[in-house]
Protein backbone atom coordinates (compact mmCIF):
# COMPACT_ATOMS: atom_id res chain seq x y z
CA UNK A 1 0.00 0.00 0.00
CA UNK A 2 1.28 3.22 -0.95
CA UNK A 3 2.14 6.07 1.61
CA UNK A 4 -0.66 9.05 1.69
CA UNK A 5 0.46 11.94 -0.49
CA UNK A 6 2.50 14.87 1.50
CA UNK A 7 -0.63 17.09 2.72
CA UNK A 8 1.60 19.98 3.11
CA UNK A 9 2.63 20.65 -0.04
CA UNK A 10 1.36 22.67 -2.33
CA UNK A 11 0.25 22.01 -5.85
CA UNK A 12 0.39 24.03 -8.89
CA UNK A 13 -3.48 23.36 -9.40
CA UNK A 14 -3.21 24.46 -5.26
CA UNK A 15 -1.60 27.67 -6.35
CA UNK A 16 -3.90 28.39 -8.92
CA UNK A 17 -6.80 27.96 -7.09
CA UNK A 18 -5.61 30.44 -4.23
CA UNK A 19 -4.31 32.87 -6.61
CA UNK A 20 -7.81 33.22 -8.00
CA UNK A 21 -9.06 34.43 -5.20
CA UNK A 22 -7.46 37.51 -5.62
CA UNK A 23 -7.97 40.49 -8.25
CA UNK A 24 -4.41 40.02 -10.47
CA UNK A 25 -4.35 36.22 -9.70
CA UNK A 26 -1.37 36.13 -12.50
CA UNK A 27 0.66 38.61 -10.38
CA UNK A 28 0.47 36.46 -7.56
CA UNK A 29 1.53 33.69 -9.50
CA UNK A 30 4.50 34.98 -10.90
CA UNK A 31 5.23 36.44 -7.57
CA UNK A 32 5.39 32.49 -6.03
CA UNK A 33 7.49 31.53 -8.58
CA UNK A 34 9.80 33.98 -8.01
CA UNK A 35 9.70 33.82 -4.26
CA UNK A 36 7.84 30.49 -3.32
CA UNK A 37 8.54 30.97 0.41
CA UNK A 38 6.34 34.60 0.52
CA UNK A 39 3.30 34.89 2.06
CA UNK A 40 0.44 37.05 0.03
CA UNK A 41 -2.83 38.62 0.85
CA UNK A 42 -5.54 37.41 -0.51
CA UNK A 43 -9.46 38.05 -0.01
CA UNK A 44 -12.44 35.78 1.48
CA UNK A 45 -16.14 35.60 0.68
CA UNK A 46 -15.77 34.46 -3.08
CA UNK A 47 -13.34 31.72 -3.72
CA UNK A 48 -13.37 30.37 0.09
CA UNK A 49 -14.37 32.06 3.88
CA UNK A 50 -11.72 31.69 6.76
CA UNK A 51 -12.21 29.97 10.37
CA UNK A 52 -9.35 31.31 12.27
CA UNK A 53 -9.05 29.46 15.77
CA UNK A 54 -6.49 29.45 18.66
CA UNK A 55 -3.78 26.77 17.43
CA UNK A 56 -4.65 24.52 20.10
CA UNK A 57 -8.48 24.18 19.66
CA UNK A 58 -8.31 24.42 15.68
CA UNK A 59 -6.04 21.18 15.73
CA UNK A 60 -8.76 19.55 17.56
CA UNK A 61 -11.04 20.18 15.03
CA UNK A 62 -8.93 19.39 12.83
CA UNK A 63 -8.63 15.85 14.36
CA UNK A 64 -12.10 15.54 14.66
CA UNK A 65 -12.94 16.21 11.09
CA UNK A 66 -10.09 13.81 9.88
CA UNK A 67 -10.65 10.61 12.62
CA UNK A 68 -14.78 11.28 12.60
CA UNK A 69 -15.89 13.73 10.13
CA UNK A 70 -15.43 13.96 6.70
CA UNK A 71 -11.86 15.08 6.72
CA UNK A 72 -11.54 19.50 5.57
CA UNK A 73 -10.26 21.66 3.13
CA UNK A 74 -7.07 23.26 3.56
CA UNK A 75 -5.70 24.56 6.29
CA UNK A 76 -2.59 26.49 7.28
CA UNK A 77 -0.93 27.63 10.89
CA UNK A 78 -0.40 31.03 11.20
CA UNK A 79 1.09 33.14 14.00
CA UNK A 80 -0.02 30.91 16.85
CA UNK A 81 -3.97 30.55 14.78
CA UNK A 82 -5.53 27.58 12.20
CA UNK A 83 -6.92 28.78 9.70
CA UNK A 84 -9.74 26.57 8.24
CA UNK A 85 -10.31 27.08 4.70
CA UNK A 86 -14.52 26.73 4.64
CA UNK A 87 -16.97 27.19 1.71
CA UNK A 88 -18.09 31.00 0.70
CA UNK A 89 -20.86 31.91 3.22
CA UNK A 90 -19.43 29.96 6.24
CA UNK A 91 -18.35 33.36 7.67
CA UNK A 92 -21.76 34.75 8.01
CA UNK A 93 -23.78 31.42 8.93
CA UNK A 94 -21.08 30.07 11.40
CA UNK A 95 -22.08 31.95 14.47
CA UNK A 96 -25.59 32.46 14.03
CA UNK A 97 -24.99 28.39 13.86
CA UNK A 98 -22.90 28.45 17.39
CA UNK A 99 -25.62 30.60 19.24
CA UNK A 100 -28.81 28.76 18.12
CA UNK A 101 -26.57 25.75 19.61
CA UNK A 102 -25.72 27.74 22.33
CA UNK A 103 -22.03 27.67 22.19
CA UNK A 104 -21.34 31.24 20.67
CA UNK A 105 -19.55 34.16 22.26
CA UNK A 106 -22.75 36.24 24.15
CA UNK A 107 -23.40 36.52 27.79
CA UNK A 108 -19.84 34.62 28.33
CA UNK A 109 -19.71 36.21 31.95
CA UNK A 110 -22.84 34.27 33.09
CA UNK A 111 -22.34 32.12 36.38
CA UNK A 112 -24.02 29.70 34.64
CA UNK A 113 -23.74 26.08 33.21
CA UNK A 114 -25.05 27.18 30.27
CA UNK A 115 -21.96 29.81 30.48
CA UNK A 116 -19.11 27.30 31.52
CA UNK A 117 -20.85 25.10 28.29
CA UNK A 118 -20.24 28.11 26.23
CA UNK A 119 -16.93 29.08 27.62
CA UNK A 120 -15.71 25.50 26.35
CA UNK A 121 -15.91 26.89 22.72
CA UNK A 122 -13.15 29.47 22.15
CA UNK A 123 -14.06 32.63 20.05
CA UNK A 124 -13.59 31.66 16.45
CA UNK A 125 -12.58 34.88 14.01
CA UNK A 126 -14.54 33.86 10.71
CA UNK A 127 -13.19 35.90 7.54
CA UNK A 128 -16.23 36.43 5.07
CA UNK A 129 -17.16 38.85 1.94
CA UNK A 130 -15.09 42.25 2.82
CA UNK A 131 -12.11 40.62 5.31
CA UNK A 132 -8.73 39.35 3.57
CA UNK A 133 -6.18 37.20 5.48
CA UNK A 134 -2.57 36.44 5.01
CA UNK A 135 -2.02 32.94 3.26
CA UNK A 136 1.15 30.73 3.72
CA UNK A 137 3.51 30.94 0.71
CA UNK A 138 3.33 27.17 -1.21
CA UNK A 139 6.95 26.57 0.55
CA UNK A 140 6.59 26.28 3.87
CA UNK A 141 8.19 29.31 5.79
CA UNK A 142 9.84 29.01 9.31
CA UNK A 143 11.39 31.50 11.39
CA UNK A 144 13.56 29.55 14.32
CA UNK A 145 15.17 32.97 15.62
CA UNK A 146 11.87 34.78 15.46
CA UNK A 147 10.77 36.22 19.38
CA UNK A 148 9.81 34.47 21.76
CA UNK A 149 5.52 34.07 21.67
CA UNK A 150 3.89 34.59 25.05
CA UNK A 151 1.32 31.95 25.96
CA UNK A 152 -2.15 33.46 25.29
CA UNK A 153 -5.08 33.77 27.33
CA UNK A 154 -6.53 31.35 24.81
CA UNK A 155 -4.58 28.38 25.64
CA UNK A 156 -2.06 28.78 23.13
CA UNK A 157 1.13 27.67 24.12
CA UNK A 158 4.43 29.68 23.79
CA UNK A 159 6.57 28.99 21.32
CA UNK A 160 10.31 30.29 20.58
CA UNK A 161 9.58 30.61 16.93
CA UNK A 162 7.27 31.99 14.35
CA UNK A 163 5.29 29.34 12.39
CA UNK A 164 3.69 29.39 8.75
CA UNK A 165 2.85 26.63 7.19
CA UNK A 166 0.39 24.06 5.44
CA UNK A 167 -1.06 21.51 7.53
CA UNK A 168 -3.61 20.29 4.93
CA UNK A 169 -2.29 22.39 1.52
CA UNK A 170 -4.46 22.87 -1.70
CA UNK A 171 -4.11 20.64 -4.31
CA UNK A 172 -6.49 20.77 -7.24
CA UNK A 173 -8.48 23.43 -8.55
CA UNK A 174 -12.07 23.00 -6.66
CA UNK A 175 -10.93 21.78 -3.66
CA UNK A 176 -13.49 20.68 -1.39
CA UNK A 177 -14.64 22.87 1.68
CA UNK A 178 -16.45 22.56 4.22
CA UNK A 179 -19.55 24.56 5.38
CA UNK A 180 -21.12 25.87 8.51
CA UNK A 181 -22.87 23.33 9.63
CA UNK A 182 -19.57 20.48 9.35
CA UNK A 183 -17.29 23.01 11.29
CA UNK A 184 -20.20 23.71 14.11
CA UNK A 185 -20.16 19.79 14.66
CA UNK A 186 -15.91 19.82 14.41
CA UNK A 187 -16.21 22.35 16.93
CA UNK A 188 -18.43 21.00 19.61
CA UNK A 189 -16.79 17.65 19.16
CA UNK A 190 -13.15 19.60 20.09
CA UNK A 191 -15.13 21.34 22.76
CA UNK A 192 -15.69 18.06 24.28
CA UNK A 193 -12.85 16.62 24.17
CA UNK A 194 -10.55 19.45 25.66
CA UNK A 195 -12.34 18.99 29.12
CA UNK A 196 -10.06 14.77 28.82
CA UNK A 197 -6.90 15.66 30.23
CA UNK A 198 -4.26 13.51 29.79
CA UNK A 199 -1.46 12.53 31.80
CA UNK A 200 0.97 11.82 28.69
CA UNK A 201 3.16 14.45 27.07
CA UNK A 202 1.39 15.71 23.62
CA UNK A 203 2.31 14.00 21.03
CA UNK A 204 4.61 15.79 18.41
CA UNK A 205 1.86 17.52 16.43
CA UNK A 206 4.18 18.97 13.81
CA UNK A 207 4.74 15.64 12.18
CA UNK A 208 1.24 14.47 12.03
CA UNK A 209 0.37 13.70 8.19
CA UNK A 210 -3.56 13.31 7.27
CA UNK A 211 -4.22 11.54 4.28
CA UNK A 212 -6.00 13.45 2.09
CA UNK A 213 -7.28 10.73 -0.11
CA UNK A 214 -9.88 10.22 2.71
CA UNK A 215 -11.35 13.73 1.81
CA UNK A 216 -14.91 13.82 0.21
Amino acid sequence: MSSPWNASDVTPDGAAWLASAGTYPRSTLALWEERPDAPVVLPCGSVFDVVSAPAMFGRRMLDRLWDDGPGSGPVAEFRGRMLLFAAPGTAQRLPVLLEWEEWGTRDRDRDTREARRTNAVPPLLCHGTGDAVTVPAPSESTSPDGPAVPESPTGATASARSVTRWLVAPDTRQPWLPGPEVLLWAAVRAARSAVRISIFPPADQGAKVYDVSRRR
